[in-house]
């Protein structure tokens, strides 16, 4: 059975990049663009893994990951936080909430891949 990620991200590159990594591994990769309704989509998906951008339309995914943590059926999945900013304080706010791992952009294909694979425990 496939593993599934789901990439909340609204820049197409970068959805297109890591959907094709992720594709090209075996996993199934469903993706999201808004933050308004960002947890509706992960409480609809159930995702072994969430990549999730902090800056977003509607919602930031700081207010996302506080979501998934503190009111979601499934306060202990994956999310790996990307950002483009990077800077210590958006990495320590991410740590606060509980972001599993935490990956500035720009990043590697490479990094990516070994992230989603270490946190699916694969």
């Amino acid at each position: 059975m496939s593993k599934e990620v789901l990439l909340i991200e609204d820049e197409p590159n970068i959805i297109e990049a890591i959907r094709f990594i992720l594709s090209r591994d075996g996993w199934v990769v469903h993706t999201h663009s808004d933050g308004t309704t960002a947890f509706e989509k992960i409480t609809e998906k159930q995702p072994d893994v969430i990549i999730l951008d902090v800056m977003l339309p509607g919602r930031s995914g700081f207010d996302i990951l506080h979501d998934v943590r503190s009111v979601s059926e499934r306060p202990d999945i994956p999310v790996l936080m990307l950002t483009a900013k990077g800077q210590s304080k958006d990495r320590a706010r991410a740590e606060e909430l509980g972001v599993s791992k935490f990956m500035s952009k720009p990043f590697s294909n490479t990094d990516v891949l070994a992230a989603v694979r270490e946190l699916a425990g694969q």
